[in-house]
């Protein structure tokens, strides 16, 4: 039986808690093998990002095709997309593999605020790739961004999802964590996690533990991931959701101190622990 494959179009973390290896990490925890397509190099650590070079949208469509062209990925999950010229040669490069599943995390910025997607590019990310998305994941500071409306109440959250599906998704999936860290900090008694899952159809929300950790860096990343994880070993869309959240969960829970800044989730909390 041959080994469920999976693809990430995304930047370089150079600390490794986020963006590709990140993902490849994620990928190799399912048992799925990973390829990776890099949109752009970063230099950053736990801390700060200190510099960011994008790829030429060039090179980024060489190396899509050559994965597609030779490797055939089950799944396909985009993270770090720099600007609208490479969305533009992404989606080019996609729209031939409309049979594959992509899951879409719009990445805008860095757990520690800098800037990883040009202002400008948002739209073009909604007009030329939303369309080719199994899912989109967004938290709530993007999906702000992409609907232009402040997301304070359970209506907000459902209008904004109705309207991120409208833009061309599929499915979307609203990350609730910023929302909850903003319940445990007013009420110090911690709150659960809440994300919105909507189809087109039914609102799905999917409940889960909050966790007071400092280690968080890459946890967009890895949900996506594991989604896309999920997709690759033959799951629906929704159960593949709801197993990536778990593990997320757990990785938050266990994860362990790297640098002396955001430390960053523990992908293989399954096979080895912090000593």
């Amino acid at each position: 039986m041959p080994i469920p494959k999976a693809l990430t179009i995304a930047g370089s973390d150079s600390g490794g808690g986020a963006g590709i290896q990140a993902d490849l990490k994620t990928f190799a925890a399912f048992g799925v093998y990973g390829c990776s397509v890099i949109t752009a190099v970063t230099a950053q650590n736990t801390q700060q990002v200190t510099g960011v070079e994008p790829v030429s949208p060039d090179m980024v469509r060489k190396q899509i095709e050559a994965v597609l062209s030779d490797i055939r990925p089950d799944s396909v999950k985009t993270g770090m997309l720099a600007n609208a010229a490479i969305i533009r040669a992404v989606a080019s490069s996609l729209s031939v593999a409309h049979k594959i599943p992509l899951v879409l995390d719009p990445v805008m910025l860095s757990k520690s605020g800098d800037a990883l997607l040009a202002p400008e590019a948002a739209t073009t990310l909604r007009d030329v790739l939303f369309p080719l998305a199994a899912l989109i994941t967004p938290n709530i500071p993007e999906a702000e961004v992409l609907t232009g409306k402040e997301l304070r109440t359970d209506a907000d959250f459902q209008e904004a999802a109705r309207q991120l599906h409208n833009m061309g998704a599929r499915a979307v999936l609203l990350k609730g964590g910023h929302r909850a860290q903003l319940h445990a900090e007013e009420n110090r008694n911690g709150t659960e996690v809440i994300d919105l899952f909507y189809d087109g159809r039914d609102f799905h929300s999917i409940r889960g533990r909050w966790v007071n950790t400092p280690h968080t860096h890459g946890t967009g990343c890895t949900l996506s991931s594991a989604i896309a994880a999920g997709l690759a070993q033959g799951l629906e869309l929704y159960p593949a959701v709801v197993q990536a959240r778990e593990y997320l969960t757990k990785a938050l829970e266990t994860g362990f101190v790297v640098g002396q800044g955001i430390s960053p989730v523990h992908h293989f909390h399954h096979w080895w622990r912090d000593g």
